[in-house]
C-alpha cells in the first residue's frame, strides 16, 4: 500500500514530495540488504568509492543531496566544499562501513545507492550530513526507508541555521 504525503517546504531552498511505502505494521518497507566494505576515497559530499573483494564501487549516499563540487558542467555550489570536507572527515580512506540498500540498487549513472553506517560507532552518515546542515533531503521513490528522518533532520538544521541553511541564503 502506498501513502502519498507532501513534506512541508523547507524554506525557499527545498521542497520534497515523499511517497512512503507502508507495511501492515505501519513501518517503512526496506530491503535491508547489507554489505561491509572499506572506504577507498570520497568523491564529494554524497558520493564515495569503496573497496570490495572484486574491486572498487562508486556509492551514492541515498536520501540526501549535498551541493555539487565535481560536476564539470556546473560551478561549485554554495557550501559544496564544506560538505565534501565533512564527508572526508567522517569517512577517511580505510574506514570500515556498512552499506544498507533500499529497493532500487543503482541510479541512472550506475552508482550503487546505499545508506552508509560507520562500523566503529554505528554513525548513520547520511543522517549526520542532514542533521548538521551539509545536505538536503532528496527522496526518490521507491528508496524511502529513511525519508522522514532526513526531512526532519534537515528541517531542524534549517530552523537552527546550521551549515548550508545559514551560508546559502
Amino acid at each position: 500500500m502506498s501513502v502519498h504525503r507532501a513534506v512541508p517546504a523547507l524554506g525557499a531552498l527545498v521542497a520534497v514530495v515523499v511517497v512512503v511505502a507502508v507495511s501492515t505494521t505501519g513501518r517503512h518497507a526496506r530491503a535491508g540488504r547489507t554489505a561491509d566494505v572499506t572506504v577507498e576515497r570520497v568523491v564529494d559530499g554524497d558520493t564515495v568509492v569503496v573497496r570490495l573483494p572484486r574491486g572498487q564501487e562508486r556509492v551514492r549516499l541515498v536520501g540526501i543531496d549535498t551541493p555539487e563540487t565535481v560536476d564539470p558542467r556546473k560551478p561549485v555550489q554554495c557550501f559544496g566544499k564544506e560538505a565534501s570536507n565533512r564527508t572526508k572527515a567522517l569517512l577517511p580512506k580505510g574506514t570500515a562501513i556498512r552499506l544498507e540498500r533500499d529497493v532500487e540498487a543503482r541510479d541512472k549513472y550506475g552508482r550503487l545507492l546505499a545508506y552508509v553506517f560507520r562500523r566503529q560507532d554505528g554513525m548513520f552518515v547520511n543522517l549526520d550530513l542532514a542533521e548538521e546542515g551539509y545536505a538536503r533531503p532528496l527522496t526518490i521513490p521507491p528508496n524511502v526507508a529513511y525519508a522522514d528522518q532526513f526531512a526532519a533532520a534537515a528541517a531542524e538544521a534549517q530552523r537552527t541555521g546550521r551549515g548550508l541553511w545559514r551560508a546559502c541564503r
